[in-house]
């Protein structure tokens, strides 16, 4: 039987029983040895904030006298099955060392938080070893140890919040500035004014003079080093700098930290809410603001994990355009011989899945960059949802679930064991796992690569319409980054239930700072110079639209992956659909015919011309708000045809 982490106890640690927790990790002196003494359960991190930083304050003060710097690196978990993945991760996190634990009045000066204005902390936790954020996250209550297959790994509960919440996300509009000139000002990137974020900022910097310590992470974002940019996170909470830690580039030696000065700060008040958010034209009492000329951001009232990563996300689509750089909402791989591949997608279309293949070298499984060399990862890890997660469909990821992993909301066994249950998705469709990339054994330790061979774009067609893979031309490959069809997905957002169709420019309206044409301009300007080929692949339904049709089994699309990836499909015979204008094969190894033509999976043909029609005008609909900024050529002539 399971239970909502709201349904466990909600008493406090204590000192005394987060001192015989910590006591209890450090005797641990063998990999194999049983697991640290549990903290007793709590509610959900997202609830109750006021008594819990109460609580911090008084278990951090017993944290604050521990040496938990020397625990061993290996002690305090449970391993139980030894295969290259964990030894490839345990010589990962050999690789980062280079913790700092800063006591006394001046330690905010020492680490540069006073020229934000934090001045009270005495205790800065800074770039915690791996070891060292789990004897944190234990001492401090914050989550379970969860007993997954791989590895003991750290669990916590984010409260309401399990998606993102794009309506309380702004950015700060300051007049006469380069960001007021160039970034599009929509319902995405929502303009606040240089007052409410003074009020806002001055908020956040009030409630960490409170404190008596602080999580701070200094590290980067892009791994080529022409274009990565310095990153500073100041949390309050060990798991927070957990999350940072594994999706953000980890400095390598000690001295990267020396004089760090950061190009751009977060400071992350998640306990907080905005109570006066109404005066200040905010849209709830949660606010998530970025002010590009200040350098400087504040996250208030949500504890999910993901406003640290896409924030910055974000700011890279803003700033390496700028630059004449390519930033992509993408997953990218490279096989044996060099051929680089990269995946479009929205959170739920496979994007991560697909990139993590047995038989090439992950690069990274959420964004990237394109300049000049070839294309580099932003990130130092991956963000994977767990819904329905086995070791048969997806190995990669349910083996890289282990320790130095975090999972967020992913319902546990109600006994003392407390395994991970990916199948039972009651608290949230949107249950996910962060870890770092050295848990995937194959993954490419550059981190960067050439230029692509291949650009496959994902959809998950809600409407039962699109082939499982169509080819494109590159004219059609602008039109349909362009438009970026797609359907949200369950549980990635608040109030999303069940699949809705959506159009999301750059498969990534989101985070999308700039007008969309100039990313597709940089798009086709890549495209033309390296002769990269484009695939459209349907992760959604067959058979008919959802609720009538079933889903794309894994299987199905990452074979018509592997005949891309191959070139085997180049190979195939193909037809013109005579709607939207794709190739599509007729026979590939592995895949039925009959669900290569979608038309032929439904049971009454008459009602697929009916949906594929609706469709097409959709997408003719939605591309008409481009029209206007298309620059030299009009795309709308490579979408889909109503005549």
């Amino acid at each position: 039987m399971l239970r909502s982490s709201a349904s466990r106890s909600t008493a406090n640690v204590g000192r005394q029983t987060v001192g015989k927790a910590l006591v209890a990790s450090f005797a641990i002196t063998s990999p194999s040895a049983t697991a640290p003494a549990k903290v007793q359960r709590q509610q959900p991190i997202g609830h109750h904030h006021h008594q819990q930083q109460q609580h911090y304050h008084s278990t951090m003060a017993f944290v604050q006298r521990q040496p938990v710097w020397s625990i061993p690196q290996h002690q305090g978990v449970r391993r139980y099955k030894a295969t290259q993945a964990l030894d490839m991760a345990a010589e990962g996190r050999d690789l980062y060392h280079v913790s700092e634990t800063v006591h006394g009045a001046n330690a905010c000066t020492r680490t540069g938080l006073d020229t934000l204005g934090i001045t009270r902390p005495t205790t800065l936790y800074r770039n915690l070893s791996y070891p060292e954020l789990l004897a944190h996250e234990q001492a401090n209550g914050e989550g379970w140890m969860a007993k997954a297959e791989y590895g003991d790994t750290f669990a916590v509960d984010t409260g309401k919040y399990t998606g993102r919440s794009p309506a309380d996300r702004f950015i700060v509009y300051n007049p006469g500035t380069e960001t007021a000139e160039n970034i599009d000002w929509n319902d995405i990137n929502q303009p606040t004014t240089p007052d409410v974020y003074k009020q806002l900022y001055d908020k956040a910097v009030a409630h960490f003079n409170t404190r008596e310590n602080a999580y701070v992470f200094d590290g980067y974002c892009g791994t080529s080093p022409d274009t990565r940019k310095k990153i500073r996170f100041v949390h309050e909470m060990a798991w927070q700098q957990h999350f940072v830690t594994n999706m953000f580039i980890r400095p390598e030696h000690p001295s990267e930290l020396e004089g760090f000065e950061p190009d751009f700060t977060v400071i992350n008040c998640c306990s907080q809410v905005v109570d006066e958010w109404e005066k200040l034209g905010l849209n709830s009492e949660t606010a998530v603001v970025f002010n590009v000329e200040e350098k400087t951001a504040v996250i208030f009232g949500t504890w999910y994990g993901g406003e640290n990563k896409k924030g910055i996300f974000s700011l890279m689509n803003y700033w390496l355009p700028m630059k004449g750089h390519f930033p992509m909402h993408c997953s990218a791989n490279v096989g044996p011989k060099g051929d680089v591949a990269l995946f479009f997608g929205l959170s739920g279309t496979g994007k991560t899945t697909l990139s993590a293949d047995p038989e090439r070298a992950l690069i990274g499984d959420d964004e990237h960059g394109w300049d000049d060399q070839g294309v580099f990862n932003f990130e130092g890890g991956c963000y994977a949802k767990t819904i329905n997660l086995s070791e048969a469909t997806e190995p990669d990821i349910y083996r890289a679930i282990s320790t130095d992993a975090l999972l967020e909301n992913v319902k546990l066994s109600d006994d003392d064991d407390q395994v991970p249950d990916y199948a039972d998705v009651s608290k949230t469709q949107n249950g996910r796992v962060s870890y770092p990339i050295f848990h995937i054994p194959n993954y490419h330790k550059p981190q960067m690569a050439g230029h692509p061979n291949n650009i496959i774009f994902l959809s998950c067609d809600a409407f039962g319409v699109l082939p499982p893979v169509a080819k494109l031309s590159p004219e059609q490959a602008m039109y349909h980054f362009m438009s970026g069809y797609t359907a949200k997905v369950a549980g990635t957002e608040r109030g999303i239930k069940e699949p809705v169709a959506t159009f999301s420019t750059c498969f990534g309206a989101a985070f999308m700072t700039l007008h969309p044409t100039r990313y597709a301009e940089l798009l086709r300007q890549k495209m033309q110079t390296h002769g990269t080929h484009v695939f459209l692949v349907n992760s959604g339904w067959s058979g008919g639209p959802y609720g009538e049709g079933k889903r794309m089994s894994i299987k199905t699309t990452r074979t018509c992956v592997n005949a891309i990836l191959d070139g085997s499909i180049n190979d195939a015979e193909f037809f013109t659909d005579s709607i939207f204008g794709w190739q599509v094969p007729r026979n590939l190894p592995g895949v039925d015919p009959q669900v290569l033509n979608p038309r032929s999976t439904w049971s009454d043909p008459a009602a697929y011309d009916a949906m594929e029609r609706k469709l097409a005008g959709m997408y003719i609909d939605n591309f008409k708000k481009y029209q206007d900024k298309q620059g030299d050529v009009d795309y709308a002539q490579f979408g889909p045809k109503l005549e």
